[in-house]
């Protein structure tokens, strides 16, 4: 389960990555001096580094088997996590939030990302909890 984790998260990473760069390419640093989107940069930041953070943890988890560093990762994740349905539920509430960069995402690529989140999040639980003997 660990490594159909690794998968997951890194199908999950490269449609992030994709979405980052419409909203960079759309002018999502630009429209933040002018406050046209609801997207704070620190927030659209922190949500990769901390996801890309809990994948190194995962990964080394993978290699060594220490629980710790499952339970670390899966920490990491929750926060990533909800920085990202933060991000998701001002980004769904249509032309009141998503009125810059933002409006360019396309449907499919937000619901592939949050499913393959989601999917993460819940093997990434189930495969510490199942480490911990719980």
């Amino acid at each position: 389960m660990g490594l159909v984790a690794i998968v997951t998260w890194l199908i999950t990473a490269m449609v992030g990555i994709y979405l980052l760069y419409l909203w960079i390419s759309g002018g999502g640093l630009r429209q933040q001096a002018t406050k046209v989107t609801r997207f704070p940069t620190l927030l659209i930041f922190a949500h990769p580094v901390l996801a890309v953070s809990a994948l190194l943890c995962w990964v080394t988890y993978v290699l060594t088997s220490e629980r710790v560093l499952a339970w670390l990762s899966f920490g990491v994740l929750a926060t990533s996590a909800l920085l990202g349905f933060t991000m998701f539920t001002r980004w769904l509430g249509g032309g009141r939030h998503a009125r810059g960069a933002e409006q360019r995402f396309p449907m499919i690529a937000v619901l592939l990302h949050g499913a393959a989140g989601l999917t993460t999040f819940v093997l990434v639980l189930l495969t510490a909890a199942v480490a911990s003997g719980a």
